[in-house]
């Protein structure tokens, strides 16, 4: 393919994922900001994370030859992310549903898998099994948990918005100035000039937002919480990378044009949600 080919596929592709983004964000932003009484942000993660577990198993069945236990692990990262509203409902026995949940998670698929034919590699889909749901459904229930904290829209958006931001300062300077390569094995176009755009886009979006939801940040807090958020995302996004070159696979989905599944866009958003999560309580802010 000729230069003028490969510059002119690249700005549809941008062109896509500028418009998917347009569409995207105020949707998420309406659902965060009107969570309550109907708590729309739950409803998003758990279709979300029901459609991106999908997706992974389709993943593992395709390049790997297993046959995880779909149905199960899209049913319990659902129950996985509503989770926090389970826990509200009084029981005499003061059982934390999300430990009941993780324990069925275990044991469930292994007795389940007994019964299947083909038992040669049950324990490898078990295994696929119970990652899938902890990597999508835990992951993602730290959002619903967020959101119920002292603040919690404001740190719900700094969260999604700062990785955001991240991502794309990460892209666009990458794009411009990216020389060095970060990772080449597993993320071939990620450059250290573009890690380093990416933090200062989450920086300066941390700071802006901490000012306007009037979070109890100091400057110097929301900086250093900036910092850690694109980090941590673009260690998200390379995991997923990883991911997709050990499945020999360029994209999880479709369904998002210029951004492909929605496997693919939770990597850093459901990294940073646990971030800030454990920011907040570790620095008794909520």
């Amino acid at each position: 393919m000729s230069n003028l080919g490969i510059v002119s596929k690249d700005r549809s592709e941008l062109k896509k994922r500028i418009i998917t983004s347009a569409i995207m964000v105020p949707i998420v932003a309406a659902l965060v900001w009107f969570d309550q009484p109907i708590p729309w942000l739950t409803l998003l993660a758990a279709v979300w994370g029901a459609g991106a577990v999908h997706e992974f198993y389709g993943i593992i069945k395709h390049s790997k030859g297993l046959s995880p236990l779909t149905y199960f692990g899209v049913l319990w990262v659902v129950l996985f992310i509503i989770s926090h509203h389970l826990s509200q409902i009084p029981n005499p026995y003061n059982i934390d549903p999300r430990y009941l949940l993780l324990t069925i998670a275990v044991i469930l698929p292994l007795i389940i898998l007994l019964w299947r034919r083909g038992k040669e590699n049950a324990f490898a889909e078990w295994a696929w099994t119970v990652a899938g749901i902890l990597y999508i459904g835990w992951l993602l229930s730290y959002y619903v948990e967020l959101r119920s904290l002292n603040d919690g829209r404001g740190w719900v958006f700094l969260a999604i918005l700062s990785t955001f931001a991240s991502d794309a300062s990460a892209y666009f300077t990458g794009k411009a100035l990216g020389r060095h390569k970060m990772a080449p094995y597993v993320s071939p176009k990620k450059t250290w000039e573009g890690a380093i755009g990416g933090i200062l886009g989450a920086i300066v979006a941390s700071v802006a937002l901490s000012i306007l939801f009037r979070l109890p940040l100091l400057w110097w807090g929301a900086i250093i919480v900036g910092i850690l958020i694109s980090i941590i995302g673009q260690f998200g996004d390379l995991v997923k990378s990883l991911f997709k070159r050990n499945m020999g696979i360029k994209d999880s989905g479709n369904i998002l044009p210029g951004h492909g599944g929605l496997l693919d866009r939770m990597d850093s958003l459901a990294f940073a949600g646990v971030l800030v999560y454990y920011f907040v309580v570790f620095a008794r802010i909520a």
